[in-house]
């Protein structure tokens, strides 16, 4: 071969050696991204919001399998909670529980889950009324009651400032947003289960259904689906099938099924 050949064969050699250096940095640089995607397919994040008292820490460590500490009476979190379910199919959730009081930590989580890092999914946890009082911070003694009435009025306010933030996520994406709105605390309202469920249905006349038919007319009908489904974190064999029922569900709008 002579020196123009060599010259030739040997550029030639060094475009593949570049080439394949060139895709093996690519496959590289682009893995990290192909794994977050991978994940967040596998794990969707669920922002799980609500007032003060209903239950959502409580909710989430069922879904989660994780054993919520015995005795526990003080009500509440100062901080976002973070929790993972898991399947045997390696597939789950990846759960962010909002704190519900009004305060700056809660305002912070709200604009985390629904601007920042937006969710894929909402569970709105409500409790008709039955919601755990809790002690203002700095008070000693017993938690102040509140009628049903009262705790009702709470959650519509609570829900108003959540409806917002989901609708204004809701228009910047393409794919729909799904909340599922669990009543939670069915155990201590068996009787009146179908009539909770029914005043937090969308279209059945209530305020909250008010409030749940503002929700689909600022984002727009096609961005959200909004489920309706009673729940408790007790155990017993009738209120474990309402917990897979709301599990079924939300693995049918992650694409899980």
């Amino acid at each position: 071969m002579n020196t123009i050949g060599k010259a030739v064969s040997g550029s030639g050699k060094a475009a593949i050696g570049t080439s394949i250096a060139g895709s093996a940095l690519t496959a590289v640089s682009t893995a990290p991204e192909k794994l977050s995607t991978l994940l967040h397919r596998r794990y969707p994040t669920v922002g799980v919001t609500g007032m003060t008292g209903v239950g959502k820490t409580r909710l989430v460590d069922r879904l989660a399998r994780r054993t919520t500490a015995e005795g526990v009476t003080e009500v509440g979190s100062a901080t976002m909670e973070r929790r993972t379910s898991k399947s045997a199919r390696l597939k789950g959730f990846r759960f962010r529980v909002v704190p519900g009081d009004n305060a700056a930590t809660r305002l912070t989580a709200l604009d985390e889950v629904f601007y920042e890092a937006p969710v894929d999914g909402v569970i709105h946890v409500v409790a008709y009324g039955h919601a755990t009082p809790r002690r203002s911070g700095g008070v000693s003694g017993a938690a102040p009651e509140r009628t049903v009435e009262e705790q009702l009025a709470a959650e519509l306010e609570d829900w108003t400032i959540t409806a917002h933030r989901i609708a204004a996520m809701a228009v910047r994406r393409e794919r729909p947003v799904w909340v599922v709105v669990a009543v939670t605390k069915a155990d201590l309202y068996p009787e009146r289960l179908d009539e909770a469920v029914r005043y937090y249905s969308p279209g059945s006349g209530s305020p909250f259904a008010a409030k749940l038919d503002e929700l689909r007319a600022l984002a727009g009908g096609a961005k959200i689906s909004i489920d309706v489904l009673p729940v408790s974190a007790e155990n017993s064999k009738e209120l474990d099938s309402l917990l897979a029922t709301l599990e079924a569900r939300m693995a049918q709008l992650s694409g899980h099924v």
